[in-house]
């Protein structure tokens, strides 16, 4: 008999175990911001628009997207206007794990190139944020764009988001290296797969 209890028991303790071996992973959702839309065409070069650019990026980011236990909310879908309050709004509803809102940079000086990666000073998220914006600066800078340093900024979105954020500067539409990486259908789908890679 007591075999028997002790069997059943150590049973029962696998079968704990197995399940709990296999319980699933908590999803991760990011939110992709594509910067700007509609009236708003954010930079411009000639017929080359910075909403369009980012919107087709962040369309990559959520079709390369494998990771099943990772979420892609694209927060724009299609060239409209949204404001500033309704972005963070649709942000604090969904309540992600990171905030990446995607823009491009422009320079009279047309030599200067890179990525940049912005945080909010906000104590809440920023070590969460700063971890973030330093390996989405690495993995994407390690294709083809040199790298930048993450800033500060008083950005509305990395304000009033309650949750970890980044503004991520793909390059500068004004350097001619830059606008054409980011504007080919290659250099936009490496962008957003290392996208993926930095918040996997």
């Amino acid at each position: 008999m007591r075999n028997q209890i002790k069997v059943l028991t150590f049973l029962g303790i696998l079968g704990l175990g197995i399940i709990f071996a296999f319980k699933p992973v908590d999803k991760k959702t990011i939110v992709i911001d594509a910067g700007h839309g509609g009236n708003d065409f954010g930079a411009t070069l000639n017929d080359v628009q910075e909403k369009s650019i980012v919107e087709k990026i962040a369309r990559k980011i959520k079709a390369q997207n494998n990771n099943e236990n990772l979420e892609i909310v694209l927060l724009r879908e299609g060239d409209h206007d949204m404001e500033l309050k309704e972005r963070v709004s649709m942000i604090n509803n969904i309540n992600p794990s990171l905030v990446i809102s995607l823009h491009l940079a422009s320079s009279p000086n047309f030599s200067k190139n890179g990525i940049e990666a912005y945080i909010s000073s906000n104590a809440k998220f920023h070590d969460q944020s700063k971890a973030y914006a330093e390996n989405l600066l690495e993995k994407v800078a390690a294709n083809y764009f040199s790298e930048g340093i993450v800033k500060e900024a008083p950005f509305y979105i990395l304000k009033n988001a309650n949750c970890p954020s980044v503004s991520l500067d793909l390059g500068y539409l004004s350097n001619v290296n830059d606008r054409n990486y980011m504007t080919t259908e290659k250099g936009q789908a490496e962008i957003a797969d290392k996208i993926l890679e930095a918040v996997k």
